[in-house]
């Protein structure tokens, strides 16, 4: 892993970031520029074009011109960020097409998912990921999240990768599964970069050795998710613990429907951005809109 210079900087906060859209449903170009740079100036890693950017519904092109934004900002901030780049696909020549133009326009890594709805076996997903990892030379985070993908990445499969290609250098686990992710801890190479794909079991992960969170709510609450796990890589766990239980229920309502929809409803609330989703996903129902508005409320977000 020493190749990759800013490997350093995968720690903490990377934002999941959502996607802003006109009345019309095309990319709002400057608010997402807007966005990026609040994110990087609240101290978090962009994440272009993973789930929570509603990736599945944009284009290809509309694909690439949103990590052209994203790493045009990055550069422009002064900052440095990492910028990493979402280019998983249920078809393995899509992931390689998008992992190699965000290698072409400068990304500095790769959120690759595990492919979705074709359920391939555990030996497939090994020449899959192989493949896209032979394909490019920037580092790629793994992605498991079997309630989306229908299809977990076993440990044995992780471990394999990790000692397989070099630059597969970590994973965004968000099976929810606390066993599995201390199995992979304990299996992978000491260097291999654990992150949480859920806000919620960031404190437990990071406990085990994770480095921090791929996250829905620093969408909306970066500066404060930077001071949760910074406190964590300080080993300043009373502070940490504190900030888990004040959180704990944002982080559960931003999924009380499928993600993005509640964070973007939140969004906009707090004047970050409008609500709109593209088909087939639609903003929360009002029953769920009250609950998202009340705990908003109740952390003086709003």
């Amino acid at each position: 892993m020493s190749k990759f210079k800013k490997l350093s900087q995968l720690k903490n906060v990377i934002t999941a970031m959502i996607t802003p859209f006109k009345e019309d449903l095309t990319i709002d170009e400057d608010r997402y520029r807007e966005f990026i740079r609040f994110q990087i100036i609240n101290g978090c890693q962009p994440l272009t074009m993973g789930s929570t950017g509603e990736s599945a519904t944009l284009s290809h092109e509309e694909h690439h011109k949103a990590m052209d934004i994203t790493v045009e900002e990055a550069k422009k901030s002064g900052k440095d960020p990492f910028v990493l780049a979402g280019a998983g696909s249920n078809a393995t020549y899509e992931s390689i097409s998008l992992c190699q133009h965000a290698e072409k326009i400068g990304a500095d890594g790769l959120l690759v998912v595990v492919p979705y709805y074709n359920k391939p076996m555990q030996h497939s997903l090994i020449e899959h990921f192989s493949a896209i990892a032979d394909s490019v030379s920037l580092p790629i985070i793994l992605y498991n999240v079997p309630s989306r993908t229908v299809r977990n990445l076993d440990v044995e499969t992780i471990i394999t990768l990790a000692n397989k290609k070099d630059n597969i250098i970590g994973i965004k686990e968000a099976s929810g599964n606390i066993d599995q992710i201390t199995r992979i801890i304990n299996g992978c190479p000491d260097d291999f970069i654990v992150l949480s794909g859920d806000d919620s079991l960031t404190y437990h992960i990071m406990a085990l050795g994770g480095k921090g969170v791929i996250s829905v709510a620093s969408n909306i609450i970066p500066a404060k998710m930077m001071e949760f796990t910074s406190a964590m890589e300080k080993n300043d766990w009373i502070n940490a613990r504190t900030m888990q239980l004040e959180l704990y229920d944002l982080f559960n309502i931003l999924f009380i429907e499928t993600n993005p929809g509640p964070v973007k409803y939140a969004a906009e609330l707090m004047g970050i951005m409008n609500r709109r989703l593209r088909l087939p996903l639609t903003p929360p129902l009002e029953l769920n809109q009250a609950k998202i508005k009340n705990e908003l409320n109740k952390l003086k977000l709003i």
